[in-house]
């Protein structure tokens, strides 16, 4: 589920991502932002560069609860 997730949000495709996403989705952001609902976190992710891959997700009735997103790497 999580690499269907991904995938949709670099192809751009919301509406499959939407059903993928519980509606109370908790989201942790690599640069620590937290967004709460899926409303909030696909108007994130439309207006901006597509995130890092998740480090842990977590499934609740068959969609995606949490997606936390794993730390960039410091750049150099």
């Amino acid at each position: 589920m999580a690499q269907a997730a991904y995938e949709s949000i670099l192809q751009r495709d919301w509406e499959r991502l939407r059903v993928m996403l519980h509606p109370y989705v908790h989201w942790s952001a690599a640069d620590g932002t937290r967004l709460r609902g899926r409303t909030r976190v696909l108007e994130r992710l439309q207006l901006a560069s597509p995130p890092v891959r998740p480090g842990a997700v977590e499934l609740r009735d068959g969609q995606i609860y949490r997606w936390q997103e794993s730390p960039k790497a410091p750049e150099q």
